[in-house]
């Protein structure tokens, strides 16, 4: 969960046109490229079983006045699954 005081958010637009409203969980590297894990409790507390988890790629990007932001993309399935046994047998505790 978010455990941050200061929560970062992101809304996103799921395939169905839905506006998610994200939080950032944690970020982690895996294979030496960056992802992130949001979750969709940001500081409702949400009972476990009701909050939806994702995960993204990180890309670094910069805006025009050569900011550095970052950008999320969605990642393949067959990528997804070893994501997402990494996320729940590193951080499946917490």
């Amino acid at each position: 969960m978010c455990n941050n005081e200061e929560l970062d958010i992101i809304e996103l637009e799921s395939e169905d046109g839905e506006l998610l409203r994200l939080c950032v969980d944690r970020y982690f590297f895996y294979n030496g490229d960056e992802y992130v894990l949001l979750t969709d409790d940001c500081g409702e507390n949400k009972p476990k079983d009701e909050v939806s988890h994702y995960v993204m790629k990180v890309v670094p990007l910069e805006d025009e006045d050569g900011e550095e932001m970052e950008e999320f993309v969605p990642v393949e399935d067959e990528l997804m699954d070893q994501l997402i046994h990494v996320v729940e047998s590193t951080f499946g505790d917490e």
